[in-house]
């Protein structure tokens, strides 16, 4: 008698495939090292008076922690095509979207921890540089401070989400990866060094725009202050990033329920 195929089961082997592959956890690892790394980097040089506040200064690493994030999301979305198992996969779970949404859970759930995880040990690691750049403990004094704490876990979560998306769609770890960095980075910077109403505009509708989610309420103003484009604020950046993750999660969906799977 053969054991019937649910969603639990489903999710159950995902986590096992993702969690006993090194790549996979070394991407969580760089997550945590890289988002630790940048702040305490740049706290060694912050200084009183100059402009950093104490929340700004512990998520800064999300600016590099977004690359180990998005790994993670592609890792997960193109193991079975990278190892050619995806064909067994899918012969075990016939209707596939189970699958997707199996990784769904597993990514979000990786992602999430890596985030809480890296942004705790932030928060110990800058401590004492904090302290001598006068910003003490106070990481909610600054408005919108403890918005950016939960963005930050909020952000590099969905950034995950959206490798995955970009992975399960494209189904080459390669080409998955550099999609979402030209997406998150690369065109965000080259707008960025064009400013203008159209450019600008783009800029904003770019799913790079969520991270506004980790700023304070100071930083997204004068960001919004200096753009041409719509003034979205935090919530509505958000929501941009919130709607690339569900279109290409939804477009690798259709691929996968339409398209051969070798």
């Amino acid at each position: 008698m053969s054991t019937p195929v649910t969603q639990r089961r489903v999710i159950a082997a995902e986590w096992t495939k993702a969690t006993s592959v090194a790549s996979t956890l070394g991407a969580v690892v760089a997550t945590c090292a890289l988002a630790v790394g940048l702040a305490v980097g740049l706290g060694m040089f912050t200084r009183p008076g100059d402009g950093t506040t104490a929340t700004s200064l512990v998520v800064t690493g999300a600016v590099l922690a977004q690359l180990g994030a998005l790994a993670l999301g592609v890792l997960v979305g193109t193991a079975d095509y990278t190892t050619r198992a995806a064909a067994t996969t899918f012969t075990a779970v016939p209707r596939r979207l189970p699958v997707l949404t199996a990784q769904v859970v597993v990514v979000a759930g990786l992602a999430s921890a890596a985030a809480a995880v890296a942004l705790g040990t932030s928060v110990l690691a800058t401590g004492v540089l904090r302290e001598r750049a006068g910003l003490g403990s106070g990481l909610f004094e600054q408005p919108g401070g403890a918005r950016a704490l939960v963005g930050y876990v909020l952000y590099l979560t969905a950034v995950a989400l959206l490798g995955l998306g970009a992975g399960v769609l494209l189904r080459h770890a390669a080409g998955a990866l550099v999609t979402g960095v030209v997406l998150l980075l690369v065109a965000d910077q080259v707008l960025a060094a064009n400013p203008g109403r159209i450019a600008d505009t783009v800029r904003a509708l770019l799913p790079g725009a969520g991270m506004r989610l980790v700023h304070d309420d100071a930083t997204v103003t004068a960001l919004d202050a200096a753009s041409a484009g719509p003034h979205l604020g935090a919530g509505g950046s958000g929501l941009v990033l919130a709607v690339w993750v569900v279109g290409l999660l939804a477009l690798a969906g259709w691929r996968l329920r339409h398209d051969d799977v070798r």
